[in-house]
């Protein structure tokens, strides 16, 4: 039964593995040369292409590992043949996730453990710097692809796969609504579970003695908010200006509207050093700013709670299609 199980999925999983060394050998040959630089503007693409290669790689596992595991079975009725053959149902399942799970997280384990290799000069670098210019490992991009957490969503994305192709019975329906799935997974973990995972850090700093790194405004020209430098190598959540009451201020109050150019204005670029110094009369007036953030020490932390998460989501699945193979036919 193991080898029939794995005959049914070698092909896809062969072919996953192959992308998997060719990456690793791309990702040794130019991952010495990262070593003591401090400038890395010419990996951007590789840089890149690593992250995008994690997010890709669950997807993969949960379209053509997942999702045709059992519905493939299901249409051409080869279940009934297995089932007849004193394999139980419960049996039939065990053995096919007992086979794809360990696969599933070998795989992304070995991408991570390279990607993860080959970027930790880069993220070294962002762990120090306070402008943003380079993605911490900690920022909710970077995150799910460095260390433990893409085991979890590979695991997920597989056991997501199954479970929707016992439902469907379709394997083209399963595919499209485990992607669809898992997107939404992929966007929702981020936004709205990851920040919450541990109570986030709150700075009042002020705002005369921070650089002002950034002044939105709206298309009339009032200022709305502004951004100070923030501590090195955290996730930033929030970047407010509040009150001496300490109320969210936006916009800002009009005694600093006129600290840059409206639009239509002549008068050319602002001095950068008169607008920190006209931005300053907020402190005077009792105003400062808030930071909300997630230092940078707290990544494996928040790694080990996301794995633990996805595991539980993913346990909570597989309880799902034991229950749901008994209804099968």
């Amino acid at each position: 039964m193991t080898w029939l199980a794995w005959r049914q999925i070698r092909v896809p999983a062969l072919a996953v593995f192959a992308a998997l060394l060719l990456i690793a050998v791309i990702l040794a040959i130019t991952g010495p040369d990262l070593v003591g630089r401090t400038n890395f503007s010419d990996q951007d693409t590789l840089f890149g292409g690593t992250i995008l290669a994690l997010y890709l790689l669950p997807a993969a596992i949960g379209l053509f590992w997942g999702a045709p595991m059992i519905t493939r079975e299901l249409e051409h009725g080869t279940h009934n043949l297995v089932w007849n053959q004193t394999i139980t149902r419960r049996r039939w399942l065990t053995t096919k996730l007992v086979v794809g799970v360990p696969a599933a997280a070998v795989a992304a384990g070995l991408l991570s453990l390279a990607v993860t290799w080959w970027a930790s000069p880069i993220d070294a670098l962002a762990s120090k710097q306070t402008d943003g210019e380079t993605l911490s490992r900690i920022s909710p991009v970077v995150f799910a692809a460095r260390g433990v957490v893409p085991i979890g969503y590979a695991v997920f994305a597989l056991v997501l796969g199954v479970a929707v192709g016992m439902v469907l019975r379709r394997t083209v329906a399963a595919m499209a609504v485990t992607l669809v799935v898992l997107a939404a997974v992929l966007l929702a973990v981020p936004l709205y579970v990851r920040p919450y995972l541990l109570p986030a850090v709150q700075q009042d700093v002020s705002i005369g003695n921070s650089a002002i790194r950034n002044i939105s405004g709206n298309g009339s020209g009032v200022i709305e908010e502004i951004g100070v430098a923030t501590p090195a190598g955290v996730w930033l959540l929030a970047d407010e200006t509040v009150d001496p009451a300490g109320n969210v201020v936006t916009p800002l109050p009009d005694f600093v509207q006129n600290c840059v150019p409206k639009p239509g204005d002549k008068a050319g670029p602002p001095d950068p050093r008169g607008v920190d110094a006209c931005m300053a009369q907020l402190d005077t007036h009792g105003y400062h700013q808030r930071l909300t953030y997630q230092p940078g020490s707290r990544f494996w932390p928040l790694q080990w709670l996301e794995l633990a998460l996805l595991l539980a989501l993913s346990a909570l699945l597989t309880w799902f299609c034991y229950r749901r193979i008994r209804h099968l036919s």
